[in-house]
């Protein structure tokens, strides 16, 4: 402990308001900061924390950070690297214009530098994450043997990992937590800060302190990793959680660190072989050290030209129901209501649910950007963007994904039960009723033909357009233009 030395929290109307945020994710991260001054100052340490409606605040970090250097005449300002781009053209600017000394350090929270993926492909037009993940698993000694072979002999074992949940089966019930944040709710509430969604203050369900983060980790490999893998892309109707470990928001917000996640479960399939097949903890560890990294990777090296990227030019609105849930397609009415009550919702639902339908009904990525930045309770804009511009909406034309990840009712009706009782039928293409994925999927195709057909992932699909009759063709499209006419009535 170092007398000399006072720790700065803030809560800020600048980070409050530059997105419209769900009301869980504004509570979430208010909490485990108030949480972590208060175990700094148990410790010892010297803190201020300005909460959010404190008469001196004066809700930016450079306006309260210069006030407090004056009043309490320090001579040295010190501050982590942020994480995102618009915060570090901030605290660039402002300690530009200092007149005591400043330093900044780098983060311990990731496995990788900012521009160590840049560095990894210097001169290489594509970005495979495959390619990083080795490279990542090497350096880090992850999962290895005789070297630096694979565990196991393959580096990737996601074939293993796409069952769909069988009816019978019911997933292990997730842990949740009850803490009151009802001050903070308040706090929130009286600022007039405009959020989204639904929160229980009572009974608050997200890990708001390292204890209850570490908790949520161990009954994670207790209880779950043993059957991640197997459903990791699986969907079923009231099944918000499955077996996923939602610990997205404990290390974004540097509760828990991607290491200590990655070796903890790396023990727990040591000690269980018996219990835990290989290719459920490489499904796990793949998703953080290899396209957690990744997109970060990505975001530093191609910030900020990256978030006007639009490669399909598309301009549409966000339907209205996505900020509702109101709409007649079982799938989406299931994964916006989670999305809405739990700030959560795991990586298939929001690539190939939401995102799927975003991009197959031509909207500008903005419009999507805004809502799953500010609906996300994990979603800081370096891993968010990144995985919505990118990877969800092809808007960067193909620098993280090699293909527009969109479908069909067939791939939702494979790996979910939202079908069963939908007031669309998954098997018609067109006519009353009929799945709009369908016709919507290939107007997607017709519509973009020019900058698709040669894209080796998807050949295959434009050889089934071709040899459609003409008049399928036709009503095909046709329905697709209702369907987009009408899409807020879907």
């Amino acid at each position: 402990m170092d007398a000399s030395v006072t720790y700065l929290l803030m809560e800020l109307r600048s980070e409050t308001d530059y997105a419209q945020h769900h009301i869980q994710k504004v509570i979430g991260f208010f909490a485990s900061m108030q949480n972590f001054a208060k175990a700094l100052q148990q410790k010892g340490h010297q803190v201020i924390y300005i909460y959010l409606n404190d008469k001196s605040n004066l809700q930016t970090f450079d306006k309260n950070c210069e006030a407090l250097i004056t009043t309490n005449h320090f001579t040295n300002f010190e501050y982590q690297l942020p994480d995102e781009y618009r915060l570090d053209e901030h605290f660039k600017s402002f300690t530009s214009k200092l007149k005591i000394t400043s330093n900044v350090c780098d983060t311990e929270h990731f496995y990788s530098t900012r521009n160590e993926l840049k560095d990894l492909f210097a001169g290489k037009k594509m970005y495979l994450m495959e390619t990083f993940y080795r490279y990542m698993r090497k350096k880090h000694q992850v999962l290895l043997e005789d070297g630096d072979k694979p565990l196991n002999g393959k580096w990737n074992f996601d074939e293993d990992n796409r069952q769909k949940l069988p009816k019978a089966h019911k997933p292990t019930a997730p842990l949740l937590f009850v803490n009151d944040v009802s001050e903070i709710d308040k706090e929130i509430r009286n600022a007039g800060i405009k959020t989204i969604g639904t929160v229980d203050s009572k009974n608050f369900v997200w890990p708001i302190n390292r204890a209850q983060s570490l908790e949520l980790l161990d009954f994670f490999v207790e209880n779950c990793l043993a059957l991640f893998g197997t459903f990791q892309d699986t969907m079923a109707p009231n099944e918000w959680s499955i077996y996923h470990s939602r610990l997205s928001f404990s290390m974004n917000t540097k509760l828990l660190s991607p290491k200590e996640v990655v070796d903890k479960a790396i023990e727990a399939y040591f000690k269980n072989p018996d219990q835990i097949e290989y290719h459920q903890l490489e499904g796990f560890v793949r998703q953080i050290i290899g396209w957690r990294e990744f997109m970060r990777g990505i975001y530093w090296m191609k910030m900020p030209e990256y978030a006007t990227l639009n490669y399909f030019e598309h301009a549409e609105k966000l339907p209205q129901w996505f900020w509702t849930g109101k709409t007649k397609m079982n799938c989406l009415k299931d994964a916006i209501h989670q999305s809405l009550d739990y700030a959560y919702a795991h990586h298939i639902q929001r690539l190939m649910i939401t995102g799927n339908f975003a991009l197959l009904a031509g909207v500008h990525p903005d419009e999507l950007d805004a809502w799953y930045l500010g609906i996300y309770i994990d979603a800081i804009e370096w891993v968010e963007i990144t995985n919505t511009r990118g990877m969800s909406q092809f808007a960067d034309g193909g620098i993280v994904g090699t293909k527009p990840y969109v479908s069909s009712a067939t791939y939702i009706s494979k790996m979910s039960l939202y079908c069963t009782g939908c007031y669309y039928d998954k098997a018609k293409k067109t006519g009353d009723k009929a799945c709009p994925f369908n016709s919507l999927y290939w107007n997607f195709y017709d519509k973009h033909e020019a900058k698709l057909a040669k894209n080796p992932r998807i050949g295959m699909m434009y050889n089934v357009w071709k040899k459609m009759q003409p008049e399928a063709k036709t009503e095909l499209l046709e329905q697709a233009e209702y369907y987009l006419n009408h899409i807020n009535e879907l």
